[in-house]
């Protein structure tokens, strides 16, 4: 069963950023500018953020198994197609259905641990989705890498197909098919579809806004959101079933907790992933292979590092090892300012392992505490919202870093980006301090689960 999900899950974060290094390619074979190109990431990035949550309603309403074997198969017809895309204009459609498509399986692949496994966390079992969702991400512009060098930027289209079809064998074979999570709303008459229309009419413009931040065009997008946030709120709070469930939020504050937290964890992550690449090229003066390499502890000390994440939560609970990593990210953050153009390259390897460290604590504690404080009925949409705040927590990084390293990067941009994370670390570690679930034995995994 973790396998089907697992090969599900490394989907979404995989395609999300081995396209990166198919863009120049792209930009060749359809005769665009680098500009337009990124609009293969940046239809991903924001249908994503919506389809994630949409998807894991759909699946407390439909049923998991039914919307993970949906997504995934419909990944594949995509992928499939995608190659034989007439235009750019096609291409961009096809990532964003390849995004909505994948969005389905973290959500729905939850709500089939939760089925499986009860209330009480199984960590071992997150831990698995952790580890193929985070070394998939980091890989994926090396593994994108080598498959233009193989077959061209058609090749990171058609890679999925097979991984795709092994899922849905291995899905049909081993998933278990529980009732859908919600029974009082079931099938998809309940789907709240204005509030899904609200809620990306709200979203999209944040995420718009903070993309493009500087020009004008982002003061438009952040004019809208107020409008869009006030009718979403006085919507949900009438529907009986409603898609954004402001009163569940409401009753169960921890939620927005790590929500909230998770999008710090997330801007933290990628503002020093997104940053230190560039700052080693363009400063430190490594070539793209070396400065790859350079970085390559980040993942491997997240992938070290789960199990023993997942062991720390079987005895202790969640909020241990949550203080432990925003620790370790407020030190690693700190140690930022240590670097100069000519540092040695053990202290910034050095400086890779400490940053390298938090990932896995505090990604595998926040999902344990959401596992612990959600509904069952909502676990997969809970589990999509999730994923969102990734997606804002990416965007946040994303901006700063385009607004510090707008005309070539620097080690005082560097370092002024390192005190801005040193400052949301700290943050971190209050926040990680009071974390509480329901209870701190609802945040430990059963016998089973461990």
């Amino acid at each position: 069963m973790l396998t089907a999900i697992a090969l599900g899950t490394i989907l979404n974060p995989l395609n999300s950023s081995m396209v990166a290094v198919a863009l120049v390619s792209i930009h060749s074979d359809f005769h665009i500018d680098i500009g337009t190109s990124t609009w293969l990431v940046s239809a991903f990035y924001l249908t994503g953020a919506v389809g994630q949550p949409l998807m894991g309603r759909l699946a407390d309403l439909l049923g998991a198994r039914r919307v993970f074997l949906t997504g995934v198969s419909v990944a594949g017809v995509v992928c499939a197609l995608a190659p034989l895309s007439p235009t750019f204009g096609w291409l961009v459609a096809a990532r964003a259905v390849q995004a909505l498509a994948t969005s389905t399986a973290f959500p729905s692949g939850l709500g089939l641990i939760r089925a499986a496994s009860g209330h009480r966390v199984p960590a071992s079992s997150l831990a698995v989705l952790s580890v193929a969702a985070s070394t998939s991400a980091a890989l994926g512009p090396t593994i994108g890498g080598l498959l233009i060098g193989i077959g061209g930027w058609q090749a990171i289209f058609l890679v999925n197909v097979p991984i795709t079809a092994a899922a849905v064998v291995l899905g049909v074979l081993w998933l278990p098919a529980p009732p859908p999570a919600d029974p009082t709303a079931a099938g998809l008459s309940a789907l709240d579809l204005p509030g899904v229309v609200l809620f990306a009419a709200t979203l999209v413009p944040i995420l718009g806004a903070l993309l493009s931040i500087g020009s004008a065009m982002s003061w438009v997008l952040i004019g809208v959101v107020p409008v869009a946030a006030t009718l979403l709120a006085v919507r949900e709070l009438r529907h009986p079933t409603p898609f954004f469930d402001l009163r569940l939020l409401r009753r169960r504050p921890a939620i927005v907790g790590v929500f909230v937290q998770f999008a710090a964890v997330t801007f933290i992550f990628y503002s020093f992933f997104f940053a230190l690449p560039i700052w080693l090229e363009q400063v430190a003066g490594y070539d793209a292979r070396a400065a790859g390499l350079l970085v390559l502890p980040l993942t491997g000390m997240a992938v070290l590092m789960t199990p023993v994440a997942s062991r720390l939560i079987a005895r202790v609970g969640a909020r241990p090892p949550l203080v432990i990593g925003s620790v370790f990210m407020l030190v690693g953050s700190l140690l930022l300012l240590a670097l100069e153009a000519d540092v040695p390259v053990a202290l910034f390897l050095a400086v890779m392992f400490v940053l390298g460290v938090p990932n896995a604590f505090n990604n595998l504690g926040l999902q344990a505490v959401l596992y612990a404080v959600t509904p069952r009925e909502r676990i997969s949409w809970a589990a999509g919202q999730f994923q969102t705040f990734r997606y804002v927590g990416a965007t946040m990084a994303a901006a700063v870093l385009g607004s510090v390293f707008k005309t070539g990067a620097t080690t005082a941009g560097l370092h002024g980006i390192a005190v801005l994370l040193a400052a949301v670390a700290a943050a971190l570690v209050v926040a990680s301090a009071i974390t509480r679930g329901r209870s701190e034995t609802d945040v430990r995994p059963s016998a089973a689960g461990s």
